[in-house]
């Protein structure tokens, strides 16, 4: 599959707020908040349960607003711009960051919740923009490309902050400012990629404008709400996909602090991540190909249970050794399930419609991401051992392959 202009800058915001991702959620913030907790006086346990409960505050603002925003965001000319308001939310939110006071933790868990507004509000807007740039034969492929990429894009913005990492700032910097550096790197990084997207990509599905777009588009809500029935392998969907990608996005939002509890230092865990990240690049873009040669459907069967036994093995997590082979199981199918799971969405969804379904596609995500890193956070203040928590999330993947599996296979040509 060739790409043109269009569909590259799709791929780019991808790519553009990949460092967030990495840097801030994955790699950098967690470390960097529970030294500031710790040394604050926050026992080591608490400050990765508190963390978790800053995740799941984020994503419920996200999930609160979804439908309503996607409603709104389905109107012609709305769309862009709602996703340049959140995008430049989470720009900015990030740069705040690095401008706390290291004391101050309370204020950096505030703003990181700010910074999650905006990053998920934002990819609320992106996904639902593949129904305008690919049709139903290039969704598999374009998704896949967009998270491999995605990938792609956190591996190199990584490898800089790395260098600021290693080099302690070229000899300038303590760990402290290096960090602060990351946030802003993140920023900038999300910044620049960002620009293509805002040139090339447009809204080629929308409905007619009104006159009053917010209550017409609470309206809108609340019909397809007492409609949902009407879609029923839809709703379906939404119920599997609310269990297993709760699982991948808790995962993904807990596995530093999980990794210090058991003893693994900061610089070995930035070396994990940075191989998971370089792994996820071409499994993301192969399960676009196995889609391809299979089905859709067969793809995210696969990634779930590869997933489930990540969940299983993790209560064997004891060494650095556990745990690279877990997190390199990890980057085989993170981006592929969620690529394959966003285009197997985007097939089901009436296309002038689509921002406003992938709202709920966005609601149910955040609310599971709600409930995930509560899950862990309150197992592992009730055990004192965070691979327990880790493998608790086995039961989310367990209902969500059964009721995938219940959804027959012609689904999307009765939808």
């Amino acid at each position: 599959m060739k790409l043109n202009k269009e569909q590259w800058s799709w791929v780019f915001y991808d790519w553009a707020n990949s460092g967030y991702g990495i840097i801030v959620t994955t790699a950098v913030l967690p470390i960097y908040f529970k030294g500031v907790a710790e040394s604050s006086g926050v026992a080591a346990a608490n400050a990765t349960a508190y963390w978790g409960y800053a995740n799941s505050f984020g994503t419920l603002l996200v999930a609160i607003l979804a439908p309503f925003l996607g409603a709104l965001a389905d109107y012609q000319g709305y769309k862009k711009r709602l996703l340049t308001g959140f995008a430049s939310l989470g720009m900015v939110m990030t740069l705040g960051l690095a401008l706390l006071p290291s004391s101050q933790w309370q204020w950096l868990l505030f703003i990181y919740v700010l910074s999650i507004l905006g990053y998920s509000g934002g990819n609320l807007f992106y996904d639902s923009f593949l129904t305008d740039v690919s049709d139903d034969r290039q969704m598999d492929r374009l998704s896949s490309v967009g998270y491999g990429f995605g990938y792609l894009g956190g591996v190199i913005a990584f490898l800089l902050f790395m260098v600021l990492e290693f080099t302690n700032g070229f000899g300038r910097l303590s760990s402290l400012a290096v960090a602060r550096w990351g946030f802003v790197l993140a920023a900038v990084w999300w910044l620049i990629f960002y620009i293509p997207f805002q040139r090339h990509v447009h809204q080629r599905h929308a409905l007619a404008a009104t006159a009053a777009p917010l209550r017409q588009s609470w309206h809108r809500v609340w019909q397809t709400i007492l409609q949902l029935r009407q879609h029923k392998y839809l709703a379906w969907f939404l119920v599997a996909y609310f269990c297993y990608i709760d699982g991948v996005d808790t995962i993904f939002t807990m596995a530093t602090s999980i990794g210090l509890d058991i003893g693994i230092n900061s610089t070995t865990l930035i070396m994990v991540l940075l191989v998971v990240q370089l792994v996820a690049f071409p499994f993301s873009i192969f399960y676009g190909w196995l889609a391809g040669k299979t089905s859709t459907r067969t793809g995210i069967l696969v990634a779930i249970v590869v997933y489930l036994l990540i969940c299983m093995d993790a209560l064997n997590l004891k060494s650095t050794m556990d745990f690279w082979i877990l997190a390199v199981l990890v980057g085989t199918s993170q981006g592929g399930i969620q690529a394959l799971s966003r285009s197997y969405f985007g097939r089901l969804v009436p296309k002038q419609r689509s921002s406003e379904f992938f709202g709920f596609y966005n609601i149910l995500g955040k609310f599971s991401a709600v409930l995930g890193p509560i899950l862990v956070g309150v197992v592992t203040q009730m055990t004192g051992q965070s691979r327990i928590g880790a493998a608790s999330l086995s039961i989310l993947f367990v209902l969500g392959l059964i009721i995938f599996l219940m959804i027959p296979r012609t689904a999307m040509d009765k939808s």
